[in-house]
């Protein structure tokens, strides 16, 4: 059976909607995508700061302090992810209560 196809049709609608939204999370994904080099990526202090939700003031301190290792280059300033992951871990500390 020969059915011709018009906009209105529940599955054209639906296979439309599902191409829209795998186009939004391609360029989500291609949005947030970071080149490589060497083997590390670099954030941002903005990026850096939203990841760990704190003001880009506290990474600064953290900077002058010399808790956080950095990169500038010209006015910018970058962290090595490793680096960070590092930090993070360094500074953890187990809970004390037991279930």
């Amino acid at each position: 059976m020969n059915k011709l196809l018009a906009e209105e049709d529940m599955d054209i609608l639906s296979y439309f909607q599902k191409i829209d939204r795998m186009v939004e999370k391609i360029e989500g994904l291609s949005k947030n995508c970071r080149p490589v080099l060497n083997g590390e990526r670099f954030l941002t202090d903005n990026e850096l700061s939203t990841i760990l939700k704190i003001s880009r003031r506290t990474l600064q301190e953290y900077r002058n302090e010399g808790r956080l290792s950095y990169i500038r280059l010209g006015g910018k300033v970058l962290y090595r992810e490793s680096d960070i992951e590092r930090m993070l871990q360094d500074g953890y500390r187990k809970s004390v209560r037991q279930p």
